[in-house]
């Protein structure tokens, strides 16, 4: 653009008119002249300014000089005009200046600009100058605005949050406190979520959604927040729908109401507190005049809140009450007595506090605890249990009546002397400590209970008391009065010792029982003074069954204490002799420690007992068996291992023929520990199907025929395999167990046999063995009944055998058995016949069908003529009461043919056919 183009009012310093026309130039989007604008022009080449009207009105009125208004134009644009001449054209600039106008006021001009030119590079400058006075001023009471009130968020003592879209975008310092955070960088971007408890979330996103508009708020709730250690806390927050950056966003004030919550919680229970307490507590004005009556001067007084505000406290309470006579003359606190709306007496103690407009009374009745006081007194001085207390001195400030008794003093005798005068003792003879527990009580606080003490009276006699000491008042341990209560258990004691006596000896014979004999013996064993070695002897009475049975048990009894008399005489004064029960004694001693010395204290105990015993006229002998066990001082055995061991050894010397003393071994030990494990495992063997039966044939002789099955029972054991009748048969006839086994077997083979005679069509008989406890069982005969019964094998073709030994033992009940049996129809056997003490005479008595000449017969009667010519008159014997004569153990052919010559019926053995399973034998039978 040329710079002639442009004319300015007046002369200027261009020269030209003013109010030239601009030129047909267009000012672009400089903008327009107006009463805040006016068009410039600046001219690099002849550096001269040039404007239009209104450039005077916007730097000051019309009063300005056209020279003034150059020069105020001038200083404004200079910043443009130098710097922008090397610019190309059409460059836009703008710049923002203050200049002081004629009246003094600061204002503001926005400079507007473009370089103007050709090719050839930039001519000049056409600009646009704008009054912004205003807007700045708006702009920056806007920029103060916003800094008070960001100040005013920064500081405030409420924490202050902003989140965008949930995530957290601002927090104030208050809410970098409140949250427990170091630093900003700990918050800003996490879940608003993160930092609100579970409880409280769906609350506050229910009141975040109902912000529907900018600036819409929520009304204050109280809400959980969570710390960044993951702590509590309560808030009243407030959420306001604003803008951060342009974007919806939420601002969250939080004001910790936790202090608020506490005090309030604090202020409802100081008022629960005063509503349910049992005490009166009332307010009154400074004339005494009722402000204030809780529920507990009503349910005192008998009158109702509402009935006594407004009345004085001394119409009410029923007696003069000066609130401020209490406060000032009475230290505050007085016991009085008032009395109740229905005229009744009360025991009050009254506690006055002065308020800014009154006082306040706590009325406490102590009615019920003065009467108590008195019916106390009442009571402890009837009790026959003697009361003292003892003050701090030590001295006896009270007793009651039952210790005056007991302590044989009179009362005045006994208030004031010092309690470590009372002689008192323990139980081994001893002062006690510091001779009073009561002084061990007061200066240490522990309480002292059932201490036994001897109490030696002033008379010279003595009595046993029972004492507890305790102090007075424990919740103050301070005041150091003890109570000493006691009672006299002299005849108490007495009885005690007779029955500690009592349970601990043995009744009939004085003599230490099983507890004693225990207990000492683990004395013995323990301890550093322990002997170097302890023995122990168990002591069985031989024959004293028969005694005890056939003479009675008063006759027992007299044998047992002179039995028990021999054995205290004949140990050492040291030693100990008890009785454990029955015909049982023990010796414990520490004072001989060579076998032959033990030895020799068996035998000669065993000799003692031996002498003749006179009762009632008649002379009886017994003798002992005895079993021996010794501990080293290292042994680590227990008495009652000890006790056990020296039973077991006592039970060998009566298997190897009584009147006799066998020492303990550990092997003997195994061996019985294996039999009480088998025993058990026998008992399982029935449940878990290990015992099974075996079937050995029985032959006619002449025709060579099987003419009958001997059942033998089998046990297979899990872990031992095989085990040997000879070791089982005897466990079970030793317990109840063959009764139960005797029914097993009985029911199987019946059933075996009557299923086998069916399918094969044979006339087989089976022999099924009965031990001698069997024959003691009532069931027997009903048992056999039953598997006939149920097993369909007809009665001839069973036969029971029974051991001669058991027929011999009770001939009378054998008989009476026997015959129940063969009424049934069964068969009946003499088993191993020859081994006992039966002669042909008793065995006719008997019903028996069968005699079976034991094995030891038939062993040597082919090389022995004695041997041949015993097994002949047994034979001949048998056959001349009609008896089937059976030889069991035939192993050869010579034995059979020597048997076939003296016309023995039938017989058995291995060379005839081994035990076999069933099939087995019944396959090959076949």
């Amino acid at each position: 653009m040329e710079a002639d183009a442009l004319a300015v009012p007046g002369a200027g310093n261009s020269g030209r008119p003013a109010g030239a026309p601009l030129g047909n130039e267009p000012l672009g989007d400089l903008g327009l002249a107006g009463d805040h604008a006016a068009i410039w022009s600046y001219d690099f080449e002849a550096e001269t300014l040039s404007w239009l009207p209104g450039l005077e009105n916007l730097l000051g009125g019309g009063t300005l000089s056209e020279a003034e208004i150059e020069s105020r134009l001038a200083d404004l644009v200079a910043p443009l005009t130098s710097g922008t001449r090397t610019s190309p054209p059409w460059r836009e600039f703008e710049l923002e200046q203050s200049f002081r106008n004629p009246a003094g006021e600061i204002r503001w001009v926005r400079l507007r600009a473009r370089t103007i030119g050709d090719d050839n590079g930039s001519s000049g400058l056409l600009g646009i100058a704008t009054d912004v006075t205003d807007v700045r001023e708006n702009r920056q009471a806007l920029e103060d605005l916003t800094d008070r009130y960001r100040l005013l968020v920064e500081l405030s003592p409420d924490a202050v949050c902003v989140h965008e879209a949930g995530v957290v975008t601002y927090v104030n310092r208050a809410a970098l406190t409140a949250l427990g955070a170091s630093s900003t960088a700990e918050l800003i971007g996490r879940p608003i979520m993160d930092f609100v408890a579970d409880e409280s979330l769906p609350a506050l996103l229910d009141r975040i959604a109902s912000l529907h508009r900018q600036g819409a708020s929520t009304v204050p709730a109280d809400t959980v927040m969570l710390r960044l250690d993951g702590t509590k806390y309560l808030v009243q927050s407030i959420s306001v729908r604003t803008t951060w950056e342009g974007r919806p966003a939420f601002q969250v004030i939080m004001r910790d109401i936790s202090a608020q919550k506490a005090a309030e919680a604090t202020l409802r229970y100081q008022a629960a507190l005063i509503s349910h307490v049992s005490d009166a507590i009332i307010a009154t004005s400074g004339s005494g005049v009722v402000t204030s009556w809780n529920p507990a001067a009503e349910n005192v007084y008998g009158w109702t809140a509402g009935e006594a505000i407004g009345r004085t406290v001394s119409e009410l309470v029923g007696a003069a009450l000066d609130p401020e006579t209490v406060l000032r003359r009475r230290g505050g606190v007085m016991q009085t007595t008032h009395r109740h709306r229905n005229g009744s007496t009360l025991a009050i103690r009254i506690s006055a506090a002065e308020m800014n407009d009154g006082f306040v009374l706590v009325c406490a009745d102590e009615t019920a605890r003065r009467r108590a006081e008195q019916h106390y007194s009442t009571v402890v001085a009837s009790l026959d249990e003697g009361v003292v207390v003892i003050g701090p001195g030590g001295l006896i400030e009270s007793a009651n009546p039952a210790a005056c008794r007991i302590i044989g003093v009179g009362h005045d005798d006994l208030i004031g002397v010092p309690c470590v005068t009372l002689e008192l003792y323990d139980e081994q003879g001893r002062i006690p400590p510091a001779r009073m527990p009561s002084v061990v009580t007061r200066r240490t606080g522990a309480t002292l209970t059932g201490l036994v003490l001897r109490l030696r009276r002033p008379a010279g006699d003595d009595v046993w008391i029972s004492l507890t000491s305790r102090l007075l008042t424990p919740e103050d341990p301070s005041a150091e009065a003890v109570v000493a209560s006691f009672t006299d258990i002299t005849e108490r004691r007495a009885i005690g010792e007779r029955l500690a006596h009592e349970a601990t000896h043995d009744p009939l014979t004085e003599l230490a029982n099983r507890t004693l004999v225990l207990d000492s013996l683990a004395e013995a064993l323990s301890g550093a003074g322990r002997a170097e070695l302890t023995t122990l002897l168990f002591i069985d009475l031989d024959k004293f069954k028969v005694i005890n049975d056939s003479l009675g048990h008063s006759v027992g009894d007299k044998v047992l204490r002179i039995a028990g008399e021999r054995l205290r005489r004949g140990i050492g004064e040291n030693d100990l002799v008890g009785r454990l029960g029955g015909d049982e004694f023990v010796v414990v001693t520490a004072e001989i420690t060579e076998p032959d010395e033990i030895k020799a204290l068996a035998e000669h105990l065993r000799e003692a007992l031996t002498e003749p015993i006179t009762v009632n006229g008649r002379q009886l002998h017994i003798d002992a068996s005895i079993g021996i066990v010794t501990a080293a001082n290292d042994d680590t055995r227990t008495a009652e291992d000890l006790l056990r061991d020296a039973d077991v050894a006592m039970y060998q010397a009566k298997t190897l023929g009584r009147a006799r003393y066998e020492f303990f071994d550990v092997e003997l030990r195994e061996r019985m520990q294996r039999r009480l494990r088998m025993e058990q495992d026998l008992r399982d063997a029935l449940q878990n199907e290990e015992l099974w039966t075996a079937y050995q044939p029985v032959v006619d002789i002449e025709s060579g025929e099987m003419v009958a099955v001997e059942a033998l029972l089998r046990w297979k054991h899990p872990a031992h395999g095989t085990i040997s009748p000879a070791e089982f048969i005897p466990l079970a006839e030793e317990s109840d167990l063959i009764n139960l086994i005797g029914k097993y077997v009985l029911r199987t083979t019946t059933r075996e046999i009557a299923r086998r005679r069916e399918q094969l069509g044979i006339d087989l008989n089976l022999k099924v063995n009965l031990s001698a406890r069997q024959l003691d069982d009532p069931h027997l005969v009903a048992g056999v009944q039953d598997a006939l019964k149920t097993t369909g094998l007809p009665p001839h073709a069973l036969t029971l055998e029974v051991t001669e030994s058991a027929l011999m033992r009770d001939q009378a009940a054998a008989a009476e058995v026997l015959t129940s049996l063969r009424d049934l129809g069964v068969s009946l056997a003499i088993d191993d016949f020859g081994t006992g003490y039966s002669s042909l005479a008793q065995l006719q008595r008997l019903p028996l069908d069968t005699l079976k000449i034991d094995r030891t017969f038939v062993t040597g009667i082919a090389e022995s003529r004695d041997a041949a010519a015993i097994v002949k008159s047994i034979i001949a014997m048998a056959h001349a009461v009609d008896l089937i004569v059976v030889a069991e153990g035939v192993e050869d052919e010579e034995q059979l043919t020597v048997l076939r010559e003296l016309h023995c019926d039938q017989a058995q053995g291995f060379h005839l056919g081994r035990p076999a399973p069933p099939d087995e034998l019944f396959g090959a039978a076949g």
